[in-house]
């Protein structure tokens, strides 16, 4: 199992426009074979900054994820949201329930 985590820092006044982009892409990501689970969290502390915790069954599962033609399209939507770079890391997931 593979596990990703996404930091997307969103400009100000503009988290309601990242959260409805969200909520259209968030759907067709639970299609997708080999998608394990996907959440989109808000950090408490920082309310501008998002937490995408992304779980797949493999590698393979992630890079069609990306290939998708819903994601290209709301990776372009989301662009011009963003306060600076995506900070991604990707995980080895060990244990989980």
């Amino acid at each position: 199992m593979i596990a990703l985590i996404a930091k997307m820092k969103i400009k100000e006044g503009k988290m309601d426009e990242a959260a409805d982009l969200f909520r259209g892409l968030v759907p067709k990501v639970g299609t997708e074979k080999g998608t394990v689970g996907y959440a989109v969290c808000r950090d408490k502390a920082h309310p501008d900054l998002l937490v995408i915790i992304e779980r797949y069954r493999d590698g393979e599962a992630i890079q069609a994820h990306s290939s998708t033609p819903h994601f290209k399209e709301f990776s372009v939507a989301v662009a011009p949201l963003l306060d600076g770079r995506v900070e991604i890391s990707l995980l080895e997931e060990i244990l989980s329930i």
